[in-house]
């Protein structure tokens, strides 16, 4: 019937009247079904308001005890961003190069679309899109990136709604906090960060312009996997900023003559892994997983940055010198030799990650020569000489190196447009680590490291660890014996003794197997004589003596009750006998350690708050007797090393049976700083690898770089430990109980 009436109107009105007829009626039509696609589609929109509680995924941070980040945790690594906080140049470029009619459109740019379609056509291919920023924008945060006619339809009538509702600089904040820009990172000031290590306000022209280059393609203008592609990109986008006026010509060749610099910063909490790693347990535990991860944390911890950066400087100083004593292993395999490729297409794991100076990264050795080989590195290549393998005892890389074969070296600088790295050859050890350092009047953890690597092992060997802790036990003894009314100056009989065991006599001996007959107390403790500590056990009895431990804040389950205890066979963490060390000097007072002080949500309310908690051990005279004890070990035992310092210190070594752990223990007037090296399965570090050799060392190093230009500090109410020239000391460590099968 519409179609007959249809007709007869036709056939009834002259041409001209016909022509607009039609025109109407397909005007309609046209009309008609876009009102039923906005009325189908619309119902599937999410309501523009939402965009004000639109909060997108934002990142825990960890800041040190002067407020700079440490750390962060997020499964979408983004750092938000006000308008004011966005340079000019930035939302310049971005405008110039993604929508160029941002200020004027509402929401889609018809001229953009029409001159993209011609430009296709031209091309026969997708040559440019024509999305704006506002599409954009709907489509990261709440439409799927889907190619449909549907899902095209619905972000032109989102966008148009946002334009409703936002003002211009509301949507370039969104933008720009929300879109993707490669490696993780999302928004422009995380990728500030994690590209240049800067902030954005620190950025250079050439530096935004790289940035708003990014998201046209991900992949193929990354400036980390495809420099030459990246570099063309920024300079693309420094034309466009001169061609719309943004920026002055001369400017955009400045910037275009710029080298193509990066700083890239690593995703990880590679300052303090293992510090890090414990907050993340307890804020998952406390907050749950999406609280840590998604809603922006705000996390004051307890570190001081200088002090962690000594301490992963001193373990890493302490730990290559212990592996090179020990000697060159040889290099980890040879690819030739195995048939895992040949040397032009043969591709490592650790080529995918781009180099950094300072970390370390597998070569394969492709020449070799008597004073030099040619390494290569997926896009680079390095060259090693006799210098950098001196250590090895090898006079030429030709005794060390055949092509082919794959070994460890350090990255010690990268030239981007060279491709060419400088190395030097190292090897991984194989023995850990781990330190803790406390501020002893807070309690606050200041410094940790629990391993050699946390990316091969997360275990932290600071707090998870149970070692036996051999000599450095022997200070808990002692107290216990000032406590009952003795004094550092009170004698004790160094001689042979023996006492019953399940496995029959058990007769501790000390570490030279000789017996020096009456001495004081001081005199035993600072050369580390075994016999007068278990004598000191045995007199004032071994439950008693573990007592003495529990309220120095040690909880191990492994205080066995028997004699060996006082030679350190209980297995105790780091943390707690740094803990308890603090004690001393402290005056007596324990200060409960602590990782956090506060902890926010994302807009500065407070959750949690740690206050100092404090547990009074022992009298103040005991505990200022005990570091001149201690400070005895330093002045004219043991840890004699430690006197370059040329400061007040003081503390304890430790070496176990089988030469298996190395200790020491030691503080300052405000720091207490426990060092331990050993393997994770029982083995000896080698033949002489005592607590002086191979902890203290660590320690010393430490302490020198957090002391350095900074006035000595005094022990209140203490007089210098003077050396009793009827007390000759010999300088000979301690291997507590060494050869020693301890009563079961």
């Amino acid at each position: 019937m519409a179609c007959f009436v249809v007709s007869v109107v036709i056939q009834g009105t002259s041409v001209l009247g016909k022509i607009i007829f039609i025109v109407l009626l397909l005007v309609s039509i046209a009309l008609g079904a876009l009102t039923g696609l906005f009325i189908v589609y619309k119902s599937d929109l999410p309501q523009v308001q939402e965009l004000e509680g639109y909060r997108p995924n934002v990142i825990t941070e960890l800041y040190s005890d002067d407020g700079r980040i440490v750390g962060s945790f997020a499964l979408e690594h983004r750092i938000v961003v006000s308008y004011e906080q966005i340079p000019k140049l930035l939302r310049d470029a971005i405008v110039a190069t993604e929508d160029q009619h941002f200020e004027t459109h509402w929401g889609v740019d018809f001229f953009g679309i029409a001159r993209a379609l011609v430009k296709d056509m031209i091309a026969l291919r997708k040559a440019e899109g024509a999305s704006t920023l506002t599409q954009q924008l709907s489509r990261l945060c709440f439409l799927t990136p889907e190619k449909s006619f549907k899902r095209k339809f619905q972000e032109i009538l989102f966008s148009i709604q946002i334009e409703r509702y936002y003002t211009k600089p509301q949507i370039m904040t969104l933008y720009c906090n929300q879109v993707y820009l490669g490696h993780g990172t999302y928004g422009f000031e995380a990728a500030a960060q994690y590209y240049f290590s800067k902030t954005l306000k620190d950025l250079k022209l050439e530096e935004i312009a790289l940035l708003a280059g990014l998201p046209r393609n991900l992949v193929y203008y990354s400036p980390i996997n495809n420099p030459d592609n990246a570099r063309r990109r920024r300079d693309h986008v420094l034309d466009r900023m001169a061609t719309e006026n943004r920026i002055s010509p001369i400017m955009a060749e400045i910037g275009k003559k710029a080298p193509l610099t990066l700083n890239v910063s690593s995703r990880q909490n590679t300052l303090a892994p293992y510090f890090a790693e414990e907050i993340r347990k307890y804020l998952e535990q406390k907050y749950g997983s999406e609280a840590v991860h998604e809603k922006g944390l705000r996390v004051y911890t307890t570190l001081n940055i200088e002090m962690q950066q000594a301490a992963n400087e001193a373990l890493k100083k302490g730990l290559e010198d212990f592996d090179k004593r020990h000697g060159w292993r040889g290099v980890n395999s040879n690819i030739l030799k195995q048939k895992l490729g040949t040397l032009e297409n043969y591709q490592h794991e650790d080529w995918k990650k781009p180099p950094i100076p300072g970390n370390k990264m597998m070569g394969l050795v492709m020449s070799v020569k008597p004073k030099s080989a040619l390494i290569k590195f997926g896009k680079y290549v390095g060259q090693i000489t006799e210098q950098n393998v001196a250590w090895t005892g090898k006079r030429s890389p030709a005794r060390i190196f055949s092509p082919g074969d794959l070994a460890l070296f350090k990255i010690l600088n990268v030239d981007l447009q060279k491709k060419q790295l400088k190395v030097d050859l190292e090897q991984r050890p194989l023995v850990q680590r781990a330190l803790v350092v406390l501020e002893s009047c807070t309690g606050e953890i200041k410094a940790m490291f629990g391993g050699y690597d946390f990316e091969v092992s997360k275990f932290n060997r600071a707090t998870q660890a149970y070692q036996q802790n051999g000599s450095a036990f022997k200070p808990f003894v002692y107290t216990m014996a000032l406590d009952q009314g003795m004094s550092p100056m009170d004698t004790i009989l160094d001689s042979p003794v023996s006492f019953p065991s399940a496995q029959g006599q058990w007769s501790p001996q000390n570490y030279d197997h000789k017996f020096e007959g009456v001495i004081t107390l001081r005199r035993a403790l600072a050369q580390s004589r075994n016999v007068p500590a278990v004598k000191l056990l045995s007199q004032f009895g071994v439950e008693k003596g573990i007592e003495y431990v529990r309220k120095f804040g040690v909880t191990s389950p492994n205080l066995a009750p028997y004699l060996p205890l006082a030679l350190g066979s209980a297995e105790i963490t780091l943390l707690e006998m740094t803990s308890a060390y603090s004690v001393f000097p402290n005056d007596g007072v324990r200060i409960l350690p602590r990782f956090i002080k506060r902890v926010t949500d994302y807009v500065g309310e407070v959750r949690e708050e740690n206050l100092v908690e404090v547990r009074e051990v022992l009298s103040q005279s005991t505990a200022r007797a005990m570091v001149e004890l201690l400070r005895g070990v330093v002045e004219f035992g043991t840890a004699q090393r430690a006197k370059i310092l040329k400061q007040p210190v003081a503390g304890k070594t430790g070496t176990t049976n089988d030469y298996t752990d190395a200790w020491f223990i030691g503080f300052t007037p405000s720091v207490t700083c426990g060092v331990w090296v050993g393997y994770d399965q029982k083995k000896s570090l080698g033949k002489g690898e005592v607590g002086a050799k191979t902890a203290l060392p660590i320690w010393i190093d430490f302490i020198q770089q957090v002391t350095r230009n900074k006035p000595a500090e005094e022990f209140v109410g203490l007089k210098v430990p003077d050396k009793n020239p009827l007390e000759k000391l010999d300088t000979a460590d301690d291997a507590a109980g060494d050869g020693e099968t301890p009563p079961q």
